[in-house]
């Protein structure tokens, strides 16, 4: 390979500069020429291309968002469009390319692959962490301590007014940032699309807290949560059924996407990357790069966007006492 391009695509996580950085390097390390696609699939469609350098990426690993931009491409879902992007690719010469984002990004890798034969490897980037294949995705980790830093200081409002907040954070089919930042942040009651409290239990379980003494409450809800139809939905049904409660909604919303990248997600995207361009150069193609009992593995591009990520039971059980 004397090319490699690469793309950042769907929604934007902390940690996408950090794998354009690692990616970049890496070719230069090998003598391949790294080409930059601004605006995703949008840019190869329209023929969006950078050469990069090494020097290229400096200062960009404590940066938030990508510097090679994100956009969704209508364009790219037909097969003219894809077609436009075929030939961009074989007029600058790139022999693989790298898909950086979420499933729907490597839906579109996996069949501009099928239909034209460029060697495609994904790396996981999305808060939300549901891509089977990898324990973490990147962006997941920063997401978690953004979202605990905001939890800490609501719960300081909280007790001063002796207020029950919603806070709705991001997840709309997986609870894995509720989950964990619900536990890390000491939240009463927890509320997941995987699992199905139900209003009467949420309602019980605060009746619970309050004769233990507890005169403020904290409640994390994904957005994907079905207890109401929305959070504001859960505030009112919950004053209605408990007058005692004084309840607040926050809802987090994209203030969870952006920040500098943890430690965490910087050493897992520099290693993402590097074994994105080995597995180029090894002629693998179709595969996600991701990170299984801290090993970086290979994952099927197939099974990583059609397979399910699974709720961890024990943080569940752990969660149920914890809130006592």
């Amino acid at each position: 390979m004397k090319k490699i391009a690469f793309l950042t695509s769907g929604g934007d996580a902390p940690g996408m500069n950090a794998v354009i950085r690692s990616v970049v390097r890496s070719c230069a390390y090998h003598n391949i020429i790294p080409v930059g696609i601004y605006n995703g699939f949008d840019g190869l469609i329209k023929g969006d291309f950078i050469e990069m350098n090494a020097r290229s990426v400096k200062g960009i690993l404590n940066k938030g968002g990508t510097i090679l931009k994100t956009a969704r491409s209508e364009e790219f879902r037909t097969k003219d469009g894809r077609k436009k992007a075929y030939e961009n690719v074989k007029k600058q010469d790139i022999d693989g390319l790298i898909v950086i984002g979420g499933d729907g990004t490597f839906t579109g890798g996996l069949v501009f692959h099928n239909e034209f034969k460029i060697p495609i490897i994904g790396i996981p980037v999305t808060i939300d962490n549901d891509i089977f294949g990898t324990s973490h995705t990147i962006g997941y980790d920063t997401a978690l301590n953004t979202v605990v830093e905001v939890i800490d200081k609501i719960r300081d409002t909280a007790s001063s007014h002796n207020r029950l907040f919603f806070i709705e954070v991001m997840g709309r089919d997986a609870g894995h940032i509720a989950l964990n930042t619900g536990i890390g942040a000491g939240a009463e009651e927890i509320l997941i699309p995987e699992e199905d409290l139900g209003l009467e239990r949420l309602i019980e379980s605060l009746k619970r807290s309050k004769a233990t003494g507890k005169s403020s409450s904290i409640v994390v809800v994904a957005e994907g949560d079905k207890s109401g139809k929305s959070v504001f939905e859960l505030k009112d049904y919950v004053e209605e059924h408990l007058p005692g409660y004084e309840a607040r909604v926050s809802v987090l919303g994209h203030l969870q996407r952006g920040g500098s990248p943890s430690c965490f997600d910087r050493v897992l995207a520099s290693r993402m990357g590097v074994k994105a361009v080995d597995s180029l150069l090894e002629n693998k193609t179709n595969l996600m790069v991701g990170l299984s009992d801290g090993l970086i593995k290979l994952t099927p591009l197939d099974k990583a966007i059609k397979g399910n990520t699974n709720i961890n039971k024990e943080l569940l059980r752990v969660s149920d006492i914890m809130s006592i």
